[in-house]
């Protein structure tokens, strides 16, 4: 059975070839089904993930129970590198949104493969710095930024880059107050509003951009 390529999109699209043959050499498939969760927060880990198709939610459990979701990625997505770096307790729960087929390598190996090519690190370092600063700016924003710019960011960073005027976003206004930590009735009240304006137009299956200019100045009036 050929095995699909890795994808050359997000990290990968500047990761060496080195790189990228050494992930497609040590790495094993695995195909989740929608819902199913790949590990929890807390879980022990050990490997960095490639997302070949598909798309993964990443949340945390508040101390009162609460989901608070943190991120959605798509094909070309590495994540799971702070297991890769160091082993150990899951910072945060991954699960499958639609049927995604992911490559798993594991920490042994990759570190194996780097001691005998010491030049891998430096893609590995990259990466590492990358996630260091996203998450960063996530909790900056959770912290510092209101609402609507928080929902604005959001919605523009859950829809695929470089979209056309009109991007769909299936996700509930309960999943969207998931993801910004707050109320759905605050985020119902943002959305109606941007609806009246002619910036989203939204339903029971999720909203679409209408406008994502005006959304984009939303996100950067509110952090000024």
């Amino acid at each position: 059975m050929i095995r699909s390529p890795l994808p050359k999109t997000g990290f990968l699209a500047a990761a060496s070839d080195d790189l990228r043959d050494m992930l497609d050499g040590l790495a094993t498939d695995v195909t989740l089904s929608k819902g199913d969760v790949l590990f929890e927060m807390g879980d022990d880990g050990d490997s960095l993930c490639v997302i070949i198709s598909g798309s993964v939610e990443f949340s945390v459990l508040s101390r009162e129970g609460r989901k608070l979701s943190l991120d959605v990625m798509w094909a070309g997505a590495l994540f799971g590198e702070i297991a890769l770096f160091d082993p150990g307790p899951r910072t945060a729960t991954a699960t499958a949104l639609e049927r995604t087929q992911l490559r798993i390598v594991r920490n042994a190996d990759v570190l194996r493969a780097v001691r005998h090519t010491p030049d891998l690190a430096v893609d590995l370092i990259q990466l590492a710095g990358e996630r260091l600063r996203w998450m960063s700016t996530q909790l900056n924003e959770q912290v510092f930024l209101p609402l609507p710019a928080r929902l604005a960011r959001k919605i523009l960073h859950l829809t695929v880059p470089n979209a056309e005027e009109k991007a769909d976003l299936p996700l509930s206004q309960s999943d969207l107050a998931n993801f910004v930590g707050a109320t759905r009735e605050a985020v119902s009240k943002t959305i109606s509003t941007w609806k009246n304006d002619g910036v989203i137009d939204a339903s029971r299956g999720g909203l679409r951009v209408l406008n994502r200019d005006a959304l984009q100045k939303i996100s950067d009036f509110q952090r000024i």
